[in-house]
């Protein structure tokens, strides 16, 4: 009887270690964060303005809470729209790359937003990421 005892609350100390254990943000959740990229077309001297659109096929980036490079990727649709699936409750911060407008740069500058996602199933939308082309 003795024996049952100590498997059965080394099997209830195990399950609450287990279920105790606080998830990091990042998949396996069944939350989403979605959004669309837009666009602004200029010139390459940035003197004239040639449209603004949503901008399809452009990549778009997420890190997951604490990480230090990117975590996952996806391409916009034709409509300038995309998602991240099946996350978890936790930090995250979208982003995508745009030319300088301010010319200071030739390099290509990060185009961010932090989100958060505080409990499953929920859907976060982020506001546009405007770029600069």
């Amino acid at each position: 009887m003795k024996k049952t005892y100590f498997i059965v609350s080394i099997c209830l100390t195990m399950l609450f270690a287990i279920s105790s254990c606080k998830k990091e943000p990042g998949s396996g959740g069944s939350a989403s964060i979605f959004g669309k990229v837009f666009v602004k077309d200029y010139n390459s001297t940035f003197t004239t303005f040639q449209g603004e659109y949503y901008g399809g096929d452009i990549y778009v980036y997420i890190i997951y809470g604490d990480d230090k490079d990117y975590s996952d990727k996806v391409k916009t649709s034709y409509d300038g729209t995309y998602e991240f699936k099946y996350l978890r409750p936790g930090k995250y911060q979208v982003y995508t790359f745009s030319k300088d407008s301010t010319l200071q740069t030739t390099n290509v500058i990060g185009v961010t937003q932090d989100v958060e996602i505080t409990k499953r199933n929920q859907e976060v939308e982020v506001p546009d990421l405007v770029i600069f082309n």
